[in-house]
């Protein structure tokens, strides 16, 4: 189902479209809270801004609730993207949507960047914003799609509460994986670790874990599928030593087992970790010049909603500082 999210005060107002025949002083790539609030920032800083983005929403439209934005109590991913995207077409911003980027081409001795989509676009820039976010890990396993958002969730912090007093499982063997199951086991029932194989975690959060009553860990054990009627109810697991395949009860399952940001097409440009994530310092900046990166895609530890956002809004400031300097 296709959600509109394209909403403002004025819904009937026209909104402005992206055209190749302007020279932006920012496009931002991505339309999740670090783009939309990257964008803000620049337009209310006066800059010529535009957004490219393949959808709008980005993880936070499969969360289900957002319990830890500043300002708002309780509400769902989409009602919290609904309200970044209004406050954004209020300042007539630009998107252009459904989109998927091709390249950022950096042409010698200028500071002109040209944006080139899959479709054969191109726009001209003097500034790149990059935050297109990453993706969760997924397990593969039957149940899982069917069962996301009615207890398959891939955020301990985003939507741990909603399990509280509950029986719950993690999946993962990582330091997010415990990490997350220590953080779980003081608000939930009962926890269930089950891991393929044996502890990547750091002993110091081992030793941790083994201190919880409530932690039951089970290691070379593999998750065959989520199974449920309405809502998830369990998995089904093997012991990978015995063979034997049985039920692990629990109302929500936390994959825990890492995340992939959407980094591939910079990879030949941007410097980039060993996790493929974008490496920036404080402001922002890649290592090209002009080129910045902010929230889930850059190597920023606490992939967050409300520090994505604050990412965005570092990048716009940034990059306002930076067009100062640039010869136009």
């Amino acid at each position: 189902m296709e959600v509109n999210l394209n909403l403002g005060s004025n819904p009937g107002k026209e909104k402005p479209k992206m055209d190749p025949e302007t020279v932006y002083d920012l496009i931002v790539v991505g339309g999740g809270p670090a783009g939309l609030n990257a964008a803000l920032y620049a337009k209310r800083k006066g800059l010529q801004v535009g957004i490219i983005a393949r959808d709008i929403g980005g993880q936070v439209m499969d969360t289900s609730s957002v319990e830890n934005y500043l300002g708002f109590n309780s509400l769902s991913g989409e009602e919290l993207m609904k309200k970044f995207i209004g406050h954004v077409n209020e300042l007539s911003v630009p998107i252009l949507e459904y989109e998927e980027l091709e390249a950022i081409n950096v042409k010698d001795k200028s500071s002109m960047r040209e944006v080139v989509l899959k479709n054969g676009e191109k726009f001209n820039t003097y500034s790149v914003i990059i935050a297109t976010g990453s993706k969760p890990r997924k397990l593969g396993v039957p149940g899982e799609k069917e069962y996301a958002g009615k207890g398959v969730c891939y955020c301990a912090i985003c939507d741990g509460p909603l399990f509280a007093g509950e029986e719950v499982i993690v999946a993962g063997g990582g330091n997010s994986a415990v990490e997350a199951a220590i953080d779980l086991a003081k608000i939930v029932k009962k926890v269930t670790i089950v891991h393929r194989s044996q502890f990547r975690a750091d002993q110091i959060l081992i030793d941790q874990l083994s201190k919880l009553d409530n932690v039951e860990v089970k290691l070379q054990t593999q998750i065959l599928e989520v199974q449920g009627d309405k809502f998830m109810t369990g998995v089904k697991v093997k012991d990978k030593e015995s063979g034997e395949e049985y039920q692990v009860e629990g109302a929500g399952l936390f994959v825990e087992i890492g995340y992939l940001p959407n980094s591939e097409i910079f990879s030949n440009l941007l410097e980039l970790n060993e996790r493929n994530e974008i490496v920036v310092d404080r402001y922002g900046k890649t290592s090209v010049e002009g080129i910045y990166a902010a929230g889930d895609v850059t190597d920023t530890p606490y992939k967050q909603i409300i520090m994505s956002a604050g990412d965005g809004a570092k990048c716009a400031l940034a990059v306002n500082d930076y067009l100062n300097t640039v010869n136009k």
